[in-house]
């Protein structure tokens, strides 16, 4: 490992965080909402402990440009550290604004923010100011792009070094990467991220949001990530006369986001064939399809709600929980058992690779279904060659092994930290499914899970060490697992 070289990178990450400080800063300095004050303090502030750390590190790290690539031991290293580091800073402006947050609380909502997860400590989100609750919204909207991609875009100067960076961030990694100019696929996908965000804010604000909370709610929608200045979430405007207009808008949205990003840069390019050849796209599509109708004809037959009532919260609430978005309007918490089921398969699953959504992802389930198939008919057939391919792509035996054991080794991580959580809440009264919903929701970075955090409730009653541990648990959820999972083993860092 070169240790001068990860601490540059890492400062400079932390540097575009201050930034990003100082513009909610300035926007609260700008508001005429009472308390934004004390906020513009504790944003400035925050950005100005940041920035001088970022500077000391740059410093420490040298001031020469990188001209070689940057080994893929140290990109790994800088993917798992920059997104611990970012969290821990980010959540400088919540333990020194009032009503203040403890420190543990603090890094939990700036780790729910940076790995989009949407998971919160805030039991009343109104009563925060603005400007704090736009940084919340912004903690979102660059982890939803991807931090460590942002920084690729806009740093041009790494030159091949930035190509090990941009594979080792998890939410783009895909085989059309190697199409292009990783430089140039990532100012794409900036640009593709800037017009979705711009598009939902228009949507929005014409259907009757103010610009701030359409500003906000686009930023989180786009990233998949799920706050919202409301306690009720979109919740907040289901009485309105035209919320289910709201809803159906965001709806959209958070399910083009939680397609490949990739795709849209192939397709730009006028790759038509590519979408032809889509596979992820239209599995999630049919599964979102036959979930909705499955939970909202169930609720109609057993008389739990009308059937457009049921079909309209089914719709939002499947889309915002594959997509692991995370916003709210229903408890489904009060939904038959059977439908929480299928909610926490769609949990696990989450959207697809290289978009904002988090959980196992959509194209690891095809490989999962293709290989139990092949294995099936291979048992009768053994003489038989099969060909295993997913997007067009040829899936080799190396890709099945490494896709089973993902699968296996994020089972058990799941069942691991239930385990942890609970020995951590022991004497608290917390049930095994508030625990496993917990480790669910942090893990698949979706927000809400089940039991005392379901859809209405919060993470604020946790214990201090039960936070910081699922703040880990978002992050290494976020980066899938070997990215931060590397750092705990010293072994890795040697040059081989």
């Amino acid at each position: 490992m070169n240790p001068r070289l990860v601490t540059r990178i890492t400062g400079i990450l932390l540097l575009l965080e201050a930034v990003a400080m100082v513009a909610c800063g300035i926007f609260a300095r700008l508001d005429v909402v009472a308390g934004d004050e004390q906020a513009m303090a504790a944003l400035f502030l925050s950005a100005g402990i940041t920035g001088g750390v970022a500077a000391a590190m740059i410093s420490a790290g040298g001031f020469r440009k990188v001209i070689k690539r940057i080994p893929r031991r140290d990109a790994v290293i800088v993917v798992g550290l920059g997104w611990l580091v970012c969290s821990a800073f980010g959540g400088l402006p919540y333990v020194l604004c009032p009503p203040h947050m403890d420190w543990a609380a603090a890094f939990f909502e700036s780790a729910s923010g940076f790995t989009t997860t949407g998971s919160s400590v805030m039991s009343d989100i109104e009563a925060w100011p603005r400007g704090l609750l736009l940084w919340r919204s912004v903690t979102q909207w660059l982890g939803g792009i991807g931090i460590l991609v942002l920084f690729v875009a806009v740093l041009s100067y790494l030159g091949l070094g930035s190509k090990s960076l941009f594979q080792n961030e998890s939410s783009f990694r895909g085989g059309e990467s190697g199409m292009a100019r990783i430089h140039d696929t990532s100012l794409a996908l900036l640009k593709i991220y800037l017009f979705f965000t711009a598009l939902c804010a228009a949507g929005l604000r014409a259907l009757g949001m103010s610009w701030f909370n359409s500003v906000c709610h686009s930023m989180t929608a786009v990233s998949t990530g799920g706050f919202s200045p409301h306690n009720k979430s979109i919740g907040h405007y289901y009485q309105w006369s035209n919320g289910w207009l709201i809803e159906s808008w965001i709806t959209l949205i958070m399910f083009l986001c939680s397609l490949n990003f990739l795709l849209y840069v192939v397709l730009l390019r006028k790759n038509w064939r590519r979408l032809r050849e889509e596979e992820d796209g239209k599995w999630l599509l049919g599964i979102c399809a036959a979930c909705v109708l499955v939970i909202a004809a169930g609720r109609f037959w057993t008389g739990d709600a009308g059937f457009l009532s049921a079909l309209r919260d089914a719709s939002f609430t499947v889309v915002t929980i594959v997509s692991t978005t995370g916003f709210g309007t229903a408890d489904y918490e009060l939904w038959p058992a059977w439908s929480k089921m299928i909610l926490a398969l769609l949990m696990v699953m989450g959207g697809c690779a290289g978009s904002t959504a988090g959980g196992f992802k959509v194209g690891r389930l095809l490989v999962f279904l293709k290989s139990a198939r092949l294995e099936i008919v291979r048992a009768f057939r053994p003489n038989l060659v099969f060909r295993l391919t997913v997007n067009g792509n040829s899936i080799n035996e190396e890709g099945r092994s490494r896709t089973m054991f993902f699968l296996v080794m994020y089972l058990m991580i799941c069942l691991l930290s239930t385990l942890v959580v609970a020995v951590l809440e022991a004497g608290t009264g917390i049930s095994m499914e508030t625990c496993g919903g917990a480790v669910i929701a942090a893990i698949s970075n979706i927000g809400p899970g089940f039991g005392a955090v379901g859809p209405t409730e919060n993470f604020g009653h946790f214990r201090e060490a039960t936070q910081v541990f699922l703040a880990w648990l978002m992050i290494l959820g976020r980066l899938e697992l070997f990215a931060l999972l590397v750092l705990f083993f010293p072994s890795a860092w040697r040059r081989y």
